[in-house]
């Protein structure tokens, strides 16, 4: 079973900084992408950074140049780092692999949620 293990939440006051990481267990076939979405409270759930296994990243308006994803390809994790945060960054960050569990089903996979708050 897959299991996406998420770390690095807590709370920071407003420009500081955070790092999230997500490290995926069990067997995936292949990864597409890996990346980090967030919810806030009464919002929908957003994509904040998406790296590609080609090394792509996308980022959400609202944290580019603040936010930088990177992933370990030798050891899987993918990395968040957040700098100069802000309030409205509070959320629930998820980390998501999309890929597939085999060479014909296309899987994605969530983790379970870490709190980021930013407040003084």
């Amino acid at each position: 079973q897959v299991q996406l293990v998420e770390s690095g939440g807590g709370l920071a006051q407003p420009g500081g900084s955070l790092r999230l990481s997500c490290t995926a267990s069990g067997s995936i076939f292949s990864i597409n992408a890996m990346g980090w979405y967030r919810q806030a409270p009464g919002k929908q759930r957003e994509l904040v950074a998406v790296i590609t296994r080609g090394g792509s990243t996308n980022y959400a308006d609202s944290v580019k140049g603040r936010f930088t994803l990177s992933r370990d390809y030798a050891k899987n994790p993918v990395y968040l780092q957040m700098n100069s945060l802000k309030p409205e960054d509070t959320a629930v960050y998820y980390c998501h692999v999309a890929g597939y569990e085999n060479p014909l089903r296309r899987a994605d996979y969530w983790g379970q949620g870490t709190q980021v708050t930013v407040s003084s």
